[in-house]
């Protein structure tokens, strides 16, 4: 495969997701032809410095690729910057981008579906991001990839020509919804995606991939994902700048390549129908969601305790 797309991998305070990450893409198909860049973020506070620099030991380690370069901030960037500065640096310079954060298990054919989809759709203006993470569906006759309006972040690519439209500021962005944008948005209001941007917008997140769906969303674009998930969160531990304690998104990776991607740049109606039942249901009953934040609170009082 020729022009291989470099990957991305944003790192910050935790080296044993990080070890995991990099051990599960160095086993991927393509990793020995892929120039990966490491962007390692500076410490927040004093408390993280030790970790941050244990995630750097095990950098300098870092091999099977094709290149390994690490890039190091001595402030901290935050997450979001993190991402929005360096994806813009590699897209500049070679148009295309897979990005990685450092809590995702890889199949050994991830690398080669997002290769092979940014080459497919590379003139197709309105495939503007692949994504490598599904949900748990239940409907297993879904084509192996296909079409539907969701950016997922756990594991994506775009190109130069797609990110330019990537628009940080927040009222831009909202000004751009209507009612009925904000219902197709928020998959019928089955997903809290609007309620991200008001959160965003009152400063109780700082989500960089809740403003590139939208950015997608309001230029009408589209984008590719698999039926059977090719990454798995491992940072749903209550780790991460963004997770929290909990199992519904989790799923086995697959152990096979994809084959498949649809001719026809067009949502499927079908994945929209199972991800919004999916979506609809993900959090269980009531006593189910009461266990899930038991033991949530539990978890996380033992670690304050700690």
């Amino acid at each position: 495969m020729q022009n291989i797309a470099p990957i991305a991998l944003f790192v910050y305070n935790r080296p044993e997701h990080t070890r995991r990450t990099l051990e599960s893409l160095q086993q991927n198909e393509l990793a020995a032809e892929s120039q990966l860049f490491i962007f390692s973020d500076g410490p927040k506070t004093e408390a993280d410095r030790a970790k941050v620099n244990e995630v750097r030991a095990l950098l300098n380690e870092v091999k099977g690729f094709k290149s390994v370069k690490v890039v190091t901030r001595k402030e901290n960037l935050g997450l979001a910057n993190a991402i929005i500065i360096g994806v813009s640096q590699l897209v500049i310079e070679f148009g295309k981008v897979i990005v990685f954060e450092d809590d995702l298990i890889s199949s050994p054919y991830t690398l080669q579906y997002f290769n092979e989809g940014l080459t497919k759709y590379q003139r197709d203006d309105e495939v503007m991001h692949i994504g490598a993470y599904m949900y748990p569906l239940e409907d297993k006759t879904l084509p192996e990839t296909f079409f539907y309006r969701i950016a997922t972040s756990w594991g994506w690519a775009t190109w130069a020509r797609a990110w330019k439209n990537f628009e940080p500021d927040i009222d831009k962005l909202m000004a751009g919804f209507d009612a009925e944008k904000k219902y197709n948005f928020s998959i019928e209001y089955t997903m809290n995606f609007w309620k991200q941007m008001e959160e965003f917008k009152a400063g109780k997140n700082n989500s960089w991939a809740i403003r590139w769906y939208a950015s997608i969303f309001l230029n009408q674009g589209i984008a590719l994902h698999p039926a059977h998930s090719l990454v798995h969160n491992i940072g749903h531990d209550g780790t991460g700048v963004h997770s929290n304690i909990e199992d519904m998104y989790g799923v086995k990776v697959a152990q096979q390549p994809i084959k498949y991607f649809p001719t026809e740049i067009k949502e499927n109606e079908q994945a929209h129908t199972v991800i919004k039942a999916f979506l609809k249901k993900r959090k269980g009953s009531l006593i189910e969601r009461g266990v899930r934040f038991f033991k949530q609170w539990k978890i996380k009082k033992e670690a304050n305790n700690a």
